[in-house]
């Protein structure tokens, strides 16, 4: 399944090449929303609440009105979570609040299974050069993605991995990431970073992967 992407930063719809050069802009929400309206799913992330510099919670709620949305960037607590969901949002991304100096905060998923229910949870697990990467991807954690994603398994319904490293390029996710994901957990597994064409879609789709596509499809090189 091809998830597209809407990411958010100072009030536009941008696309960053590895979360920091600033690609593409567009303030034309109405026709990027028509073109996403047939996906059962759309990713909506708050670039500037992960940069923890500021965030577009107003513009959030409007696009959960009119689209599918599973939505994250910044959040931190529970009641974060439940503003969203309350706004019309599918289901919730944590990301970076999942990891501490000891590495996985197993005892904070708990508290937001218990708080939300792991249908309503995405937790995301990125990395850069191979280790977990937080904070807007500007730190890492000394994790590999598939340990992460063994402590964090029992938490939520599914798992977002981007591979920074490919991010926003288009030069293609790397297959032996995904197969390697793939059989480290039994929840949805969704991956994005450097997609770009509807066939690799179809090969990740064929090994029960799902992908996030963005660059691909706002700079035209793939149809949606």
């Amino acid at each position: 399944m091809l998830i597209p992407s809407i990411d958010l930063l100072g009030g536009r719809i941008v696309q960053l090449v590895q979360g920091e050069k600033l690609k593409l802009a567009f303030d034309d929400f109405d026709y990027w929303i028509e073109r996403f309206s047939k996906y059962p799913l759309v990713q909506l992330i708050d670039l500037d609440a992960a940069m923890r510099q500021g965030e577009n919670r107003v513009l959030i709620e409007q696009i959960c009105k009119r689209l599918p949305c599973q939505v994250g960037g910044g959040l931190r607590t529970p009641e974060q979570a439940h503003t969203l969901l309350a706004a019309g949002a599918k289901r919730v991304i944590f990301g970076s609040s999942l990891f501490n100096e000891n590495g996985v905060d197993k005892e904070f998923a708990a508290s937001l299974t218990a708080a939300l229910g792991e249908e309503a949870l995405v937790f995301a697990v990125d990395t850069k050069n191979g280790r977990v990467a937080v904070k807007g991807w500007k730190e890492n954690v000394d994790l590999t993605p598939e340990e992460a994603i063994t402590w964090l398994e029992p938490y939520c319904a599914a798992f977002l991995y981007t591979h920074v490293d490919t991010e926003g390029t288009m030069s293609g996710f790397p297959m032996n990431v995904a197969a390697i994901l793939r059989a480290t957990t039994t929840r949805q597994l969704i991956v994005a970073g450097g997609i770009k064409s509807r066939a690799e879609v179809d090969e990740l789709d064929s090994m029960g992967v799902d992908a996030v596509a963005g660059m691909a499809v706002y700079s035209g090189a793939m149809d949606a």
